[in-house]
Parts: structure tokens; sequence; C-alpha cells
């Protein structure tokens, strides 16, 4: 008998034929022998939709709140309806939810500021209305159900919007409070995305903290087995929206995961990886929708993998470089740990590297909103080098996209790097900067926004 913790997302639970294709899953899973413990996100879209009535209320449009619990109530109702017509304990909770909603973005207009504390409370109303909508609908199934928010299991510090778990504290109360209900037959349905601090304060994981949620969830109950569900089969050599001949990728090892999460596959959430192989949990990616298709299977390194190569290659888009340069750089020790000190206080997450051996310039790739932010902190940094001509200027690029060869196995084979080049040149894409990291796991290349589906279909017809 497996302890397995399955993950839903939002398209998994976003309608009633979906929710009925999720009880379908359980129900095998159960005939199987194995114990599941059913991680949900929100419905499709309502955290969006909640968030942006918050940030609404904050510039002052508090009957923006008014409008989206009217549409969410409908919605969350008439999916109720649909999937457990006789749930009026779930029904009352989810009316009771968005009138706290109401209230929030109220209080927050009147501050006219949303406090990270204040988001997190209404990002976690989503996940608060689907887990028991999903347990009711199980109920309605025969399948035994209990709804559990993690916010009683899963402890955090107090990093509103991106908090971090205790794992020793959220282990001791998965097993006394999940466990039980494993051993006893039944299915928790537990709220992915969120935590709650020392004080007993929502908090939650980062957008995309479902996975995370999974993962966590799956350590500390010493899982077998960890299966994120989502709306695709598997993890794909691309994105099928860029690439229509894009085909899942059977096993992937951990590190080549990590380097497409981290380069814009939607498919897992970053953090997921860690907590899992630490531990040594299998992991999947499986489609709801398609349940017999076998999805992906994330190894560890020493299983190997099963051809070298090119196994994938991602973009993520909506990039920015930039360049600080100045030919009074060259040989002075420090500038590049002043320049991503800088970068850091603005809290932005650095992309990619890239230096030449001249120590003439540096440049680097940010998230592009956040541009004109780290500029300014560089200006601010370097002023006096700039007002002393030892700096020629902190510029800023068109948007861009960062393009990443993924494959454990191009360490092993010869010529990966020419034939990805060289496909780009014939692609007529230009490159404007490149990186690749010491374990060739990645190759990673900036291009602009306008080339960025064309340099990833060029490059897939290279994946065998």
């Amino acid at each position: 008998m497996k302890t397995i913790v399955m993950k839903f997302g939002g398209t998994s639970v976003g309608s009633p034929e979906a929710i009925r294709s999720l009880a379908a899953i359980v129900r095998a899973a159960r005939d199987a022998g194995d114990r599941p413990a059913v991680v949900v996100s929100a419905l499709s879209g309502v955290t969006d939709l909640l968030l942006g009535a918050a940030h609404a209320a904050a510039d002052g449009d508090a009957g923006r709140a008014r409008e989206t619990s009217a549409t969410l109530l409908e919605r969350h109702l008439r999916t109720l309806r649909d999937v457990a017509p006789t749930a009026e304990a779930v029904r009352d909770l989810i009316s009771d939810s968005l009138d706290q909603f109401v209230n929030l973005c109220q209080a927050i207009a009147v501050l006219g500021e949303a406090s990270p504390r204040a988001l997190d409370a209404i990002a976690s109303l989503g996940e608060r209305m689907s887990a028991p909508l999903v347990a009711a609908a199980l109920e309605a199934e025969g399948i035994s159900s209990l709804s559990i928010s993690t916010a009683d299991i899963i402890l955090t510090d107090s990093h509103f919007l991106n908090a971090t778990p205790d794992m020793e504290a959220t282990h001791e109360r998965a097993m006394a409070r999940i466990q039980p209900v494993l051993a006893g037959g039944g299915v928790p349905v537990l709220t992915g995305f969120i935590g709650a601090d020392r004080r007993g304060a929502i908090t939650t994981l980062g957008r995309g903290g479902s996975d995370y949620s999974a993962a966590i969830l799956g350590v500390a109950l010493a899982a077998d087995e960890v299966w994120i569900w989502t709306d695709v089969n598997g993890v794909m050599t691309t994105d099928p929206r860029i690439a229509p001949d894009a085909r899942t990728i059977p096993v992937l090892t951990y590190r080549e995961i990590s380097e497409l999460a981290h380069f814009g596959a939607k498919v897992l959430h970053p953090k997921t990886i860690r907590p899992v192989v630490e531990r040594g949990i299998a992991l999947w990616v499986k489609n709801t929708f398609a349940p017999a298709n076998p999805g992906t299977r994330i190894v560890l390194e020493d299983e190997g993998w099963v051809d070298g190569g090119i196994r994938a290659v991602t973009a993520i888009k909506a990039q920015c470089v930039i360049t600080l340069e100045g030919r009074g750089m060259l040989g002075i020790p420090g500038i590049a740990a002043r320049t991503f000190a800088a970068v850091a206080r603005t809290r932005t997450s650095v992309s990619l590297i890239s230096q030449a051996s001249s120590e003439q310039s540096i440049c680097f790739v940010v998230p592009y909103p956040a541009a004109q932010t780290v500029v300014a902190a560089l200006e601010d940094e370097f002023r006096r080098e700039l007002s002393g001509d030892d700096l020629d200027g902190v510029t800023a690029s068109d948007p861009v996209a960062i393009i990443t060869v993924v494959g454990a196995g191009m360490v092993h084979t010869p010529g990966v790097s020419g034939r990805t080049f060289s496909a780009l040149g014939n692609a007529s894409v230009n490159v404007v900067a490149i990186a690749q990291g010491g374990s060739e796991c990645g190759i990673s290349c900036v291009v602009s926004a306008q080339q960025a589906d064309d340099a990833v279909r060029a490059i897939h017809k290279l994946i065998v």
C-alpha cells in the first residue's frame, strides 16, 4: 500500500467535468490499494480575480470586489450544485468566504494600500473554497473524504507572499492530523498554496505554490510518490502552442526538470523539486483529462537518462537585458559584487548573467517590469563612477526572451552548442547574449521578443 500525494491544478478542478475526472482518478488509486492524499488549487482563474479586485480596492475601486464576489459565488455554487447538490455546509462556507473577501477589500480601500499580509489572506480564499467543494464531490461519489486547511498543517515564517515552511513542525502536524485520515481509509483534501505563521496569520508559498505544497506534504507524510496532475500529458519537449509537433518526454532527471522549471516551463513550480529529490520520493507529471497516458517520470541523477543531446527547449519571455559598461571597469575589483548587491536591494531575481573576458561590460537579464527600478538602483550605486566617466552608463534593452536548451546528456555529446547556434543562424535569429552553467545541463541565450517563437521552433527541430 503506497501513500500518494496527488496535486490537482486549477484546470483540473475548474469545471464539474474536471472534478468528476479527479474523483475517478482518486477512486482508481484506492481500488489499486493505494492511499491518496489530494491537494487542490483554486478553480482556474479565481486567484487572479481575487487579487485583481484587491489591487483595484487599493486604487480606490471598492465596487470591483462586490462584482467579483458575485461572479465567484455564482461559479462556485453552480459547480457545487452539479457535483454535490446536497452539500449545504459547503455552500454556506463559500458564501462566508466571499463575504470575508468583500470586507477585506473594503478595509484595503479605506487604507489605500494592500499589505502583503492582506493579499495573502485574500489569495488564499480560492483554495479555501475549492478544497471543501472537492471533498464534497468525493463524498457524493461514495468516497469518504475530509477537507483540511493547510493553514493548520504547514507552519511557515512570516514572509508573506512567498513564505518558507518549517519542515519539522509541518511533519509533526501532518502526522497528527492527516495520517489518521489516511489510516482510516479516508481521503484528505488539502488546500494547496497556503500555510500559516506562528501567530496563525495566513501565508502563501508564492504563485504556483500548490505544486510546492504537494512536495512539502509528500515529505511531511513520508509519501511514496507525488503526482502532479495538470492539463497536458506530462512535461513536453516545448510549448505545443509554439511548436505543434511537441511531444511528451517519458523520463527526465531532477536536474533537467529544475532547469525547465526555472526557465519558463509552466508544468512544475521550481520549488517543487528540492524537497522531493532530497527524500528520494518518486515524482510524476500526469494529465487529469487523459489519466491512461503515462506522463513524465522524474528520476534521480544516478538512474540515468534515455539518450544524450537536447531533451527540451523552453522560453521565458518579458525579460530585459541590463548592461553596465565602461573602460574604467577594466581590472577594478568589486564591480560585479556592487552590481548584484544593488540589484538584490531591489528584491529582483537575475535570470542570466554574461560577461566577456575584457571586463569592459557586464550584462544580465531581469524581468522587464523590474528594469527601470534596477537601472535606478545601479545609477545610484555607481553615481561617482558615472560622473567621473569611469563608467559609460547603465542601459536597459527592449523586451527580450531567454531561450534555454536542456539535456543532462549534453555533457557527453559533442557539438550540441554548434548545432544549436547553427539552427538559430539558419532561422535568421540574432543572439544577444549567451550563458552556460558548469554542469552543461542547459545552454541559455537571449533573443529579441519578436524572434522568441522562431528560435524555439528552430531548436526544437534538433530534438530526435
